[in-house]
């Protein structure tokens, strides 16, 4: 089916509704808004709380319309439209509740965004991007190597433009962090920190029972688990009981080394030749060593020794270090002088780069431009396929070799086997 442009859409839309909208006059083009014609129309797949405040996020930004809501949860399509029929007027958002459907009817939608819980989003982002819409999906982006392989691949062949929810790769006081040490202001450096979670990263499956299923329209069950092994129906689950559980999460190194090892990479940029990576001896990751062919060393650790904040990275060179994390107005550096440049490395790399620090701006250029975002699908699935790489070492708790360039271990058969997952049919990605 041809994919309708933006102005086919809105006298489509205008000649099918015959009751009159309550439509605010910027979502008409009035004044200094953006004529409807020229705005990006969004559509979102499985928006929960973190989902909504990325919405707000988007509904901010002056070239947006979001159009429509899919969800298997009925109060979270009723929440998000809420959200934007206050922003956008009454009648502005449809819903759905098949996520088949909704890609297939809304030709419409450009893009999407996307924040289902984790066992979602590398097969959300894969249907999507073969219906043809760019994809701004939440971390952490796949489960498995084999996932986030997919997701570089279907971005590849259709031309999409991607971005992973990693926000703090666009944020001023961890850029400032990343330029230090790689326009080496930091000296040679042979050190970077990477914050974990609390918690364990080994974890096993959890069977919570039974109760009555919802009526589907409530809860649609069989596709909330999505590619998931099946299992009983327990309120819990929907309420975030999916944590800490092997078939949904990738624990503790997984629920913030998505953000820090990706960091992390951005400020150390090491070559993608085999990376050493030795477990600590615990469950959790805390001490967690890759060891990359440069000989630099990325340490995985958990608490607050470095940070004051959650999701931070370190950065150590022989002349200095500097990090950042969550609650950070600016970095924290060794000395004060590193921050007298600070004004002029964001400059200069706004310039170099041409992103906005902003990563849902930097994502909107990007739709428009047909340019790759900062934190695309190969970046995406660099830092995440460390994340399952270590996840392996410690679950195995031995010493492992990673062929990073080619998503394979090193003469470790037993290994390689938790690269990918069986997914359940029919959410698959064949």
């Amino acid at each position: 089916m041809a994919r309708w442009t933006r102005r086919q859409w809105m006298a489509r839309s205008v000649a099918a509704v015959s009751a009159p909208w309550v439509v605010p006059a910027r979502v008409l083009g009035r004044g200094d808004a953006t004529p409807p014609s020229e705005c990006i129309i969004l559509g979102g797949i499985g928006l929960g709380h973190r989902g909504q405040d990325v919405l707000r996020w988007m509904l901010q930004q002056p070239d947006v319309r979001f159009v429509a809501i899919c969800d298997v949860q009925r109060v979270r399509r009723e929440q998000v439209k809420a959200i934007v029929e206050r922003t956008q007027g009454v009648g502005s958002c449809a819903t759905y509740r098949d996520i088949r459907q909704f890609l297939s009817e809304r030709t419409d939608v450009e893009a999407v965004l996307i924040a289902t819980s984790d066992r979602w989003h590398a097969l959300a982002s894969v249907w999507a991007m073969r219906a043809g819409k760019d994809v701004y999906c939440e971390k952490p982006s796949s489960m498995t190597v084999a996932e986030g392989r997919a997701v570089v691949e279907t971005a590849r062949k259709y031309g999409r433009v991607y971005q992973t929810g990693t926000q703090r790769l666009s944020a001023p006081h961890h850029v400032t962090v990343f330029e230090l040490a790689r326009q080496g202001r930091l000296g040679r450096v042979h050190t970077a920190y990477a914050h974990i979670a609390d918690g364990a990263t080994v974890l096993s499956v959890h069977w919570r029972g039974e109760e009555p299923l919802p009526p589907p329209d409530e809860l649609d069950w069989d596709a909330w688990l999505g590619p998931c092994p099946w299992r009983p129906y327990h309120s819990s689950y929907v309420q975030g009981g999916w944590r800490g559980d092997d078939d949904f999460h990738t624990g503790a190194i997984g629920e913030w080394g998505a953000h820090t090892i990706a960091q992390c990479l951005q400020a150390i940029e090491p070559p993608c030749g085999p990376v050493r990576i030795i477990p600590a001896p615990n469950v959790s990751g805390d001490g967690c060593r890759l060891v990359f062919s440069n000989g630099i060393t990325l340490v995985l650790e958990q608490g607050r020794r470095r940070w004051r904040g959650a999701c931070g990275e370190w950065i150590e060179g022989d002349e200095g270090y500097a990090a950042a994390a969550d609650g950070y107005s600016q970095p924290h550096v060794s000395s004060p002088a590193l921050l007298r440049e600070s004004s002029r490395l964001l400059s200069a790399y706004r310039l170099r780069t041409g992103r906005a620090l902003d990563h849902v701006r930097n994502f909107l250029d990007c739709i428009r431009r047909r340019e790759d975002p900062v934190a695309n699908a190969e970046v995406m699935h660099r830092s995440m396929s460390l994340v399952h790489a270590a996840n392996i070492a410690q679950r195995l708790q031995r010493e492992l070799v990673y062929d990073w360039p080619n998503d394979h271990f090193v003469d470790a058969p037993d290994a390689d086997r938790y690269l990918a997952r069986v997914q359940r049919a029919p959410w698959t990605m064949g």
